[in-house]
């Protein structure tokens, strides 16, 4: 019994305006690979499947069109897609009546019935290719405030929070209930989350906050677990020995995420081994100029001019973040990085401009305007908005506004 776990997907993603689906298609199509390649009887994505909460129709084709061709290779293969925090979930699993038919379970929101959570609904069980139920999969879509029956903000229970509170009490009476049903078959859980411990992507993942409280502790999973396939970290990474596991993004969603080793997980429950990491190509090379830190523009400039870059059209070209120094006022910054860029198949993903630190007298009371003078007041201004001394070209613009005033 072969499974893996992705999340993540960030379908419909732009950076600075720049579209990703070229990279979104480039993935799936990697991923549909590898499904082949390894035998995979299961496929769990855990969340993140799209990257707001109204995906365009293009992204949400690309999205169906990727799990049909999946089914359409194997139609043994079964699938598994819940919600994250991004997610439309009820748009999600709208469709789900017709995907159900090829294979294919969707989890957008959390069902109840009398005893608790739906079992019925939430816990699938995964079949091998000779039909036999090998495992049980209890799939959890990102859990909102009203899902956690119990839950008083701000209360503490013990040494605990109360959001970790009420979600340990929900996975413990869930899943003491999944596991009277799987019996000795592995019981894998499914959810999107942040765990304590966990290596967070700055610019990408946003702080999911519930009552103040942002991550919990990977021990909230019960031991009953054989293995905990998680979304919402961007950097692959397994906590709590391995057993709790992050798949991560199948690229990199933000400049933080330049250096991660991006794919997917294989889980294999015949083999008994460890959870195995599939690295994954990356479609687009993303750049950061400097790589770390910032420089002022006349090394941003060289650095440019050293860069081996393809032969295409700029809207297929690689994503570039610079981190600048300003050494001169920010609108003669721009301007040269607009006019050293237009030539260059480069897509500016983002640019941070800072000043030097510098110390500053204490603010003085503002002046009598008979004790000082309108060019006076421009200096100081300039000073305070561009970190620089205005030059002599810039005290001339002022005096030709002035005198037309």
């Amino acid at each position: 019994m072969r499974i893996l776990h992705t999340a993540d997907w960030h379908i419909g993603q732009t950076l600075n305006g720049w579209s990703r689906e070229a990279e979104h298609r480039a993935f799936l199509a990697d991923l549909g690979r590898i499904l082949l390649a390894e035998q995979v009887d299961a496929l769990l994505v855990a969340g993140d499947v799209f990257d707001g909460l109204n995906p365009s129709g293009e992204a949400q084709r690309l999205l169906y069109a990727a799990l049909a061709g999946y089914v359409r290779a194997n139609p043994r293969l079964q699938i598994v897609l819940t919600s994250g925090n991004h997610d439309p979930a009820q748009r999600l699993e709208a469709p789900e009546a017709v995907l159900r038919e090829l294979g294919v379970h969707v989890l957008g929101t959390l069902s109840r019935g009398p005893g608790g959570v739906d079992l019925d609904r939430h816990l699938i069980p995964l079949r091998d290719r000779a039909g036999q139920i090998r495992a049980q999969v209890l799939a959890l879509p990102f859990l909102r405030q009203a899902d956690l029956p119990g839950l008083r903000l701000g209360a503490e229970e013990g040494t605990e929070g109360a959001v970790t509170a009420a979600l340990r009490a929900l996975l413990a009476e869930t899943v003491a209930r999944a596991a009277a049903i799987a019996g000795t078959l592995p019981l894998i859980a499914m959810a999107h989350l942040t765990c304590a411990g966990g290596l967070e992507s700055a610019g990408a993942e946003r702080r999911i906050l519930i009552g103040g409280d942002h991550a919990v502790p990977p021990d909230v999973f019960p031991p009953a677990l054989a293995h905990v396939a998680l979304g919402h970290l961007h950097r692959p990474q397994s906590l709590d020995g391995g057993r709790v596991r992050y798949s991560g993004a199948p690229f990199p969603l933000s400049a933080s995420e330049i250096g991660y080793d991006h794919g997917v997980t294989l889980l294999d429950l015949a083999g008994g081994a460890a959870p195995r990491h599939i690295p994954l190509p990356r479609p687009v090379p993303m750049l950061r100029l400097p790589a770390q830190g910032t420089a002022p523009l006349p090394e941003i400039l060289a650095a440019l001019d050293r860069l081996a870059l393809p032969d295409c059209p700029r809207a297929e070209g690689p994503f570039l973040y610079l981190a600048l120094r300003a050494d001169r006022p920010v609108t003669e910054i721009t301007a040269a990085l607009d006019a050293a860029l237009e030539a260059l198949p480069l897509r500016l993903a983002g640019l941070t401009i800072t000043r030097p630190e510098t110390a500053r007298p204490a603010a003085a009371p503002p002046q009598d305007l008979t004790r000082t003078t309108p060019e006076a007041l421009f200096a100081a201004a300039f000073r305070d908005l561009h970190g620089t001394e205005p030059e002599t070209r810039h005290l001339s613009a002022f005096r030709d506004a002035l005198s037309e005033v």
